[in-house]
């Protein structure tokens, strides 16, 4: 993990300019003034005149400017946002979700459950810059990214990224990367050809076709398999090499796809009501697909243990999928409990056809709805929802809080608290709520013993499968517990297709009942 890395650690790693630690941290220069990511295949500064930085922020806050070759903005995310589950992560977490630019500064604070000049001290002290300048730094990464993906005029991209003014804008571009934005514009690479006309978007909605840096390897073909066995007709399509789905996001609903484009490229496109919601969307798919996860120090870990060595082997770069919405996750995973997962494809499909909202204006057919709000299904769920009373109850109780409030669930939480408060839900029990804590906090560490698949798989991979004994050889594998989940999730062995049974000829009658049938009765044998 990189917070454990020392000074000459770091130092190899730009030696080798290794692409892995890319957008872990950041290396400024003193003799040039400027930052760049770890890959940079410029010249190695020397040791005496290198300072390690964690985040892009603190360079800035020091006065360095991104390299113009590697533009480090570029980078991915860091994976230790989702591995550690202290103040700074849990921050940089609700950050990039877009809280400051819509609650700012004293909204985080607030749910973070500080102040904001004490939550200010904390970050500084933690990750050499203020929650102020941790957005900053993010709306220079949006900016960039609808400069360079984008055909948007400048002014729109200021306004899109959250910021003040086109002055405000066009300054901190200039500070950032050292140059003006039209120029960063000018050194894009040339854009895809537009759309087909089939998904041209109408006037009310803007298109945006954006490529999603990761880490290599990646699982893409699990990915697709798992969204697409889970795919809520109406609101979501999959097929084996792309996911598309609908979304309600702060200013509107918005529709988006996820899609592989060659080789280690995965694509976003997307419509949404206002782009100022482009940066939460982005982060939000990023997390669907784990895209910030660092796949060779996972699949390093993982396989020095035997048991596992053969399973990420054959799997290298498995992902742990993520939640684009944390209360539709909860309500999945609740109408998930102990049916099979087309059984709750079905009733998850079922309530979204009753209570979803329409909205073709995103032009796109078999995703055409939101999945329901939470008022709307604790109003009416009772009506739409199949199975025990007490499961209706509780599911319609959980909606309930969610929408009023007394229910906290975001990516931001701190998990253990999350847990607790998810347990002391009527309806929620252990599997629901570290389930949810795996998919919405993207929490690297969580492992399901009770889970029947993960039992089962566990047996094929030779691996001990009574819950107790599961649990106490999965400590060995911490902190990567999620990843050893999943390779359980997909190490369970296909059931084997039933040949289909021949028809039977029928038998030659005899003459006498070709004449006349006989019919059989209690008292009378069939006889050949």
């Amino acid at each position: 993990m990189t917070t454990a890395m020392t000074f000459e650690e770091r130092y190899r790693a730009i030696d080798s300019r290794d692409p892995r630690f890319d957008g872990q941290f950041v290396t400024a220069v003193r003799s040039t003034g400027i930052y760049c990511r770890p890959s940079c295949p410029a010249r190695t500064p020397k040791p005496s005149n290198v300072t390690f930085y964690p985040t892009s922020a603190a360079a800035h806050e020091a006065g360095y400017r991104a390299c113009k070759r590697c533009l480090p903005e570029a980078a991915p995310g860091s994976p230790q946002w989702n591995l550690r589950g202290d103040i700074a992560g849990r921050a940089m977490r609700l950050i990039a979700d877009g809280v400051v630019e819509r609650e700012g500064v004293p909204g985080l604070a607030r749910r973070l459950g500080y102040s904001p000049r004490h939550l200010t001290r904390l970050l500084t002290a933690e990750l050499g810059a203020g929650p102020l300048a941790l957005s900053r730094a993010h709306r220079a990464q949006t900016a960039r990214m609808l400069l360079v993906g984008t055909d948007l005029p400048a002014a729109d991209v200021a306004f899109s990224a959250g910021f003040a003014s086109v002055r405000q804008f066009n300054d901190t571009i200039r500070e950032v990367f050292g140059m003006p934005p039209l120029e960063l514009r000018a050194r894009r690479r040339p854009l895809h050809a537009a759309a087909d006309s089939s998904h041209v978007a109408s006037a009310a909605l803007t298109a945006i076709d954006l490529v999603l840096p990761h880490r290599g390897p990646l699982d893409a073909d699990g990915l697709f398999a798992w969204m697409s066995a889970r795919a809520v007709a109406g609101a979501e399509t999959a097929t084996p090499s792309s996911f598309a789905r609908t979304l309600r996001l702060p200013h509107g609903p918005a529709w988006f796809e996820l899609r592989l484009d060659g080789p280690g490229r995965v694509r976003l496109r997307a419509r949404l009501t206002h782009l100022a919601d482009l940066s939460t969307l982005v982060t939000r798919a990023r997390r669907l697909f784990d895209l910030d996860a660092d796949p060779i120090a996972i699949d390093e870990a993982l396989s020095r243990h035997p048991e596992l060595a053969p399973l990420v082997a054959g799997l290298p770069g498995i992902r742990v999928p993520g939640a684009a919405d944390p209360h539709e996750m909860l309500i999945r995973a609740m109408v998930g409990q102990q049916i099979t997962v087309a059984a709750a494809r079905t009733a998850l499909t079922g309530l979204t056809a009753a209570l979803g909202e329409d909205v073709p204006e995103l032009g796109h057919t078999g995703a055409e709805k939101l999945f329901p709000t939470m008022a709307a299904i604790a109003e009416r769920g009772h009506e739409v929802l199949r199975g025990p009373a007490a499961r209706t109850r509780a599911l319609t109780g959980v909606a309930a809080a969610l929408a009023e409030g007394s229910l906290i669930l975001t990516p931001g939480d701190d998990g253990a608290e999350q847990r607790q408060a998810l347990l002391a839900m009527p309806g929620i029990g252990p599997w629901t709520a570290d389930y949810v804590r795996m998919r919405v906090l993207g929490d690297p560490d969580v492992f399901l013993p009770g889970d029947v698949a993960v039992r089962t798989g566990a047996a094929a991979a030779g691996l001990p499968s009574d819950a107790r004994a599961l649990t106490v050889w999965a400590a060995r594998s911490a902190p990567w517990r999620s990843y050893v989940t999943a390779h359980l999730w997909r190490a369970v062995p296909a059931k084997p297709v039933r040949p289909a049974r021949p028809m039977r000829s029928p038998r030659r009658p005899s003459r006498a009942s070709a004449v006349a049938p006989v019919p059989v009765t209690s008292s009378t044998k069939a006889t050949s």
